[in-house]
């Protein structure tokens, strides 16, 4: 949903950057490698100390190279299939450093065990409905549904751990609850979709 009125925002802006690495030879696979490096090592260096709001701004500063490699994509006109799996694919690990990160500093030193298992969910849950959206294209169903897509596990994780760590309560706490709950039911929306759209099919076959 964030991905839909976001994007074309924060590309417009963007589109100078992408612009000038195109210029001096950089390709979009390097700067999704390169971002996705830059959100695994800030999750994973400041995220399991507690270092919640500087983590957050490093996490930042490099997520948005996920919007120049698609921008940059664009405007070389590039539709070879190897960019989208490599996007995708790194998205997944980003994912996993942010609330992996957050799921160690609390089983340790947050000694928060229930936070710990709601960064677990999110973890799995988030994966698991990326993987049903693309399952769901290899069968030719488009399952593009579902309340809670990457988009606001993102943003919603990064700006309530930002909060958290500049002592705003209870904040990071309600919003992943909100992410895991959420994913959850965005699989059974996609689930659902990809059933009956399978069933309609065979019906008519």
């Amino acid at each position: 949903m964030l991905n839909r009125y976001a994007r074309a925002f924060f590309t417009a802006i963007f589109t100078p950057t992408a612009r000038f690495f195109l210029k001096v030879g950089i390709s979009p696979d390097a700067v999704t490698l390169v971002g996705t490096l830059g959100v695994i090592a800030g999750a994973l260096c400041f995220f399991p100390r507690g270092s919640f709001f500087v983590g957050t701004l490093v996490i930042t500063a490099f997520v948005f190279s996920d919007l120049i490699d698609g921008t940059m994509a664009r405007m070389s006109k590039r539709k070879d299939k190897f960019g989208a799996f490599w996007d995708s694919t790194l998205d997944r690990l980003g994912d996993a450093a942010i609330f992996g990160g957050l799921a160690y500093w609390f089983a340790r030193g947050g000694d928060q065990p229930v936070l710990f298992v709601v960064c677990l969910a999110c973890m799995g849950l988030g994966a698991v409905v990326s993987y049903a959206r693309a399952r769901a294209e290899g069968l030719g169903v488009d399952a593009n549904v579902g309340y809670v897509e990457r988009s606001e596990r993102l943003v919603g994780s990064l700006v309530a751990t930002g909060l958290d760590g500049l002592g705003v309560p209870y904040v990071q706490a309600i919003t992943l609850w909100a992410i895991a709950i959420g994913s959850f039911i965005t699989l059974v929306q996609r689930v659902m979709l990809v059933r009956r759209e399978l069933l309609k099919g065979e019906a008519v076959a």
